[in-house]
């Protein structure tokens, strides 16, 4: 396990933490863009109320509520449709870097991964904009992660270039490398890329 990760467990174990619980949403999928590039799976995450991209989910008090049940919870809340996610969903948990140093403000935040069927995926876009309860107002709206580049150097850079909440950028990248959804060497290129275009002079 990497520096400053936790196991499910361990993270429970430890006293005085806050809890946060996210999840990214995929699936597998043949459709193309343009009929020219292979878009192969499709990853959902959220523009945020400040304009920051993020995955869904919200703080679980495990006192009340298992990390699970409270990220379900703020699924339906944020996505208008209960998803049941699982302990196996859990690919790690980390702690967050706060101003604080005092244990009782620490928070640790956990990272699932949940693989759906394509027709579920979209079942979700369509209820993010019609039952979530948080839609227009927490959450502006849901956003596929393009996973190609096109000919003009857009894609997966451009996306990456983007401003992210908190650790939101690294858990897209540490899980698409993990779940096999782009090639190390393609990330590597588009991370490098949407450095260059955040560095850029604004015009």
């Amino acid at each position: 396990m990497a520096s400053g990760q936790l196991s499910r467990a361990e993270a429970l174990a430890r006293p005085g933490c806050r809890h946060a619980s996210h999840v990214m949403l995929y699936c597998d999928t043949d459709a193309l863009l343009f009929g020219i590039h292979r878009i192969r799976h499709v990853v959902l995450m959220q523009m945020r109320f400040d304009g920051l991209l993020g995955f869904p989910g919200g703080f679980v008090d495990p006192s009340d509520e298992s990390l699970e049940a409270g990220l379900s919870r703020e699924l339906s809340e944020e996505l208008g449709v209960a998803l049941p996610i699982l302990e196996e969903d859990h690919l790690d948990a980390c702690y967050c870097p706060t101003s604080s140093s005092s244990s009782s403000s620490r928070l640790i935040t956990h990272f699932y991964a949940k693989k759906m069927e394509e027709e579920q995926i979209r079942e979700v876009e369509r209820a993010a904009v019609t039952t979530a309860t948080d839609h227009g107002q927490e959450v502006l709206g849901m956003v596929r992660v393009p996973l190609y580049t096109t000919e003009g150097g857009g894609g997966l850079a451009a996306f990456l270039s983007h401003s992210f909440v908190g650790g939101a950028r690294s858990q897209l990248a540490a899980s698409l490398l993990r779940l096999q959804l782009v090639a190390p060497e393609e990330l590597s290129a588009a991370a490098g890329r949407a450095r260059q275009i955040r560095a850029a002079p604004p015009l």
